[in-house]
């Protein structure tokens, strides 16, 4: 069996972290856990320190809060494992869906497979304008990637080694998602998208992603298609 990294950005989750390693934790595959701390203010990095010096634990820090695609270049770098997961610290996605995700790259299909939320898998029902943004920008960027997938934003992509060695990504912030998207379309690598379930947080309980990276990832998907 592969090995695998989880590859675990935070940032201002220190009521949720410990809960989601444990899950991390508790799913029953070879895996080191990559945990990138991008200058929490909230008591986050005690929590980590809890962390340092574990058997297959990894514990990074920025310096200075640089956004979730920084933290995710930083934990990209240190993997050592055959397949990457992206895994958010929130609770919104669950790791009891690793193996709905592995599936498609360990039977050989795939390198790449994103976790949709839009598939027919259990959801929180939240907001619709969320909702109908996140198409917005799926079906835009698949109108410049000549791709057919039903949630391009989403938390969950699974890819392989290979994939993380042929790609460079430069996005610091949410514009990770449409750079990761257009540049695995343009790599021609083979993509798959399963059903995931998704927990989504309001605002009140520490939802992060606003309007303004919405704009930003229209941006980056023009941006993408045009440049490396």
């Amino acid at each position: 069996m592969p090995k695998l990294s989880i590859v675990i950005p935070v940032y201002n989750e220190r009521d949720t972290l410990r809960k989601l390693i444990d899950k991390v934790e508790a799913v029953d595959y070879a895996k080191e856990i990559i945990l990138i701390d991008d200058y929490s203010t909230d008591g986050t990095r005690d929590v980590l320190n809890e962390y340092e010096g574990r058997e297959n634990f990894q514990v990074l820090y920025h310096d200075k809060n640089k956004g979730k695609g920084a933290a995710l270049r930083t934990g990209f770098s240190k993997v050592r494992g055959d397949i990457i997961i992206i895994q958010d610290a929130d609770l919104e996605y669950n790791p009891v869906d690793y193996g709905t995700l592995l599936e498609p790259i360990l039977d050989g299909r795939a390198d790449v497979v994103y976790g949709s939320r839009f598939q027919g898998g259990t959801h929180r029902v939240l907001f619709f304008w969320h909702y109908l943004g996140n198409k917005f920008l799926t079906t835009l960027s698949n109108m410049f990637t000549n791709l057919n997938l039903t949630d391009m934003e989403t938390g969950y992509k699974v890819f392989t080694k290979k994939v993380n060695d042929s790609l460079t990504f430069k996005c610091n912030r949410f514009g990770f998602e449409p750079e990761f998207t257009a540049k695995v379309a343009k790599s021609k690598f083979r993509v798959y998208e399963v059903p995931i379930s998704y927990s989504g947080r309001d605002y009140s309980e520490g939802k992060k992603i606003t309007w303004k990276d919405g704009f930003a990832a229209i941006w980056y998907i023009f941006k993408f298609k045009f440049t490396n």
